[in-house]
């Protein structure tokens, strides 16, 4: 038996749940077009036993060098043992030659499907899709984290993620060393993992990159930066904030465009959602900036403000296609029948249009057709 649907109308906690509360043993596969993204879960008697994303694989053998729990000796004679025939998992042969502990093993796995969890239940939109049966689950040793644990501490991160928010906003920030304040050197106790962060601070990589290259979670990075920065030891840049050259001259706005197109598809919604403001700011004529806009409110699900953004788009360029099929989308998703057949009549009497938009004119057609329909006869019953 399979569930299927819109996490708009289902959303992911609420999935989560239902897995639980029934028991289900199965894969669940949740997509989002709009993040270019795609995520599975295993569940086993209604607890997650392994998680993957398709932004990042996390390779355990890649994690267990970064982390610095092996050394690549270790990692070249375990992959080495599996070229050789050696069926077992790269995790148990890990283990049986010594290079970690069986406990430092499930340490790490159990953080990475849990990462993976919980990156999932921060999407507000998509689709999902639960087939029963266990199947082949990559699972690297035996996890099994309850998902009533999951869901807590999900919540919990998220009240924390607000306040984290107040100094880091995006993950496209780049930490680096704060100039120091005085001749006097001054005492700084950190522990172990403190530290770490803080030595990767080298003003290019920003947090997500540090993330990886530390192989620990998004969240304990800009966790620990928050604090970092609260005491003044470091200092927090946005690659995005100068929108002018250090000539005076206006930046490519196609590259501005293509980096926030970026962080839509790494996930970093509110990253993407600050370079188009600041580009609708700095270029008021060009409707690029308002369309990355409405693309970040529709990933957010707020519907109403995409229409906004859509409606700039449209007052820019009356012409605009894509504008103009998105704006009819939002109207229909507010009930607005009669709005959302005007945006398309407008969209199919448009004398050109690109070939990317030319692949929704079958479709298009047939809903404008239907919702034509729809409203005559609502008319009619009146």
């Amino acid at each position: 038996m399979s569930i299927q649907g819109p996490l708009k109308e289902l959303g992911i906690h609420d999935v989560f749940q239902l897995l639980d509360l029934s028991r289900k043993t199965g894969v669940l596969k949740v997509t989002s077009v709009l993040r270019q993204n795609e995520g599975t879960i295993w569940f086993e008697s209604g607890s997650v036993v392994a998680a993957q994303i398709r932004s990042n694989p996390h390779r355990l053998g890649e994690l267990l060098l970064r982390a610095g729990r092996i050394g690549e000796a270790d990692l070249v004679r375990a992959t080495r043992m599996q070229r050789e025939g050696d069926t077992r998992r790269l995790g148990e042969i890990l283990v049986d030659i010594g290079a970690l502990s069986a406990r430092q093993l499930e340490r790490l796995v159990r953080t990475q499907v849990e990462e993976v969890v919980f990156s999932l239940l921060g999407w507000s939109e998509g689709y999902f899709v639960f087939e029963e049966g266990l199947g082949e689950a990559p699972r690297e040793t035996n996890v099994k984290i309850r998902t009533e644990a999951l869901l807590m501490e999900g919540a919990r991160r998220i009240d924390e993620w607000e306040r984290i928010r107040a100094r880091i906003p995006h993950l496209g920030l780049v930490p680096s060393l704060a100039p120091a304040q005085g001749p006097e050197a001054g005492s700084l106790t950190l522990t172990p993992f403190e530290w770490r962060v803080l030595t990767a601070c080298d003003g290019v990589f920003d947090v997500r990159e540090m993330s990886r290259s530390l192989a620990a979670s998004e969240f304990d990075v800009a966790r620990t930066l928050f604090g970092l920065a609260a005491a003044g030891v470091i200092h927090l840049r946005d690659p995005a904030t100068p929108l002018q050259s250090e000539s005076g001259s206006p930046p490519d706005v196609r590259t501005l465009v293509h980096q926030a197109e970026e962080h839509l598809r790494r996930g970093d919604t509110p990253a993407a959602e600050t370079l188009a403001e600041r580009l609708m700011a700095a270029f008021p004529d060009d409707p690029r900036g308002s369309l990355l806009l409405a693309d970040c409110c529709w990933i957010e699900h707020r519907i109403g403000d995409a229409e906004k953004a859509l409606r700039e788009v449209i007052r820019i360029d009356p012409e605009n296609a894509r504008g103009l099929r998105l704006l009819g989308v939002a109207h229909m998703e507010q009930g607005r029948l009669e709005e959302a057949l005007l945006a398309w009549e407008r969209w199919l009497g448009l004398p050109q249009r690109s070939s990317e938009e030319d692949r929704h004119l079958a479709t298009l057609s047939r809903t404008a057709e239907a919702v034509r329909v729809v409203t005559e006869g609502v008319k009619a019953l009146r």
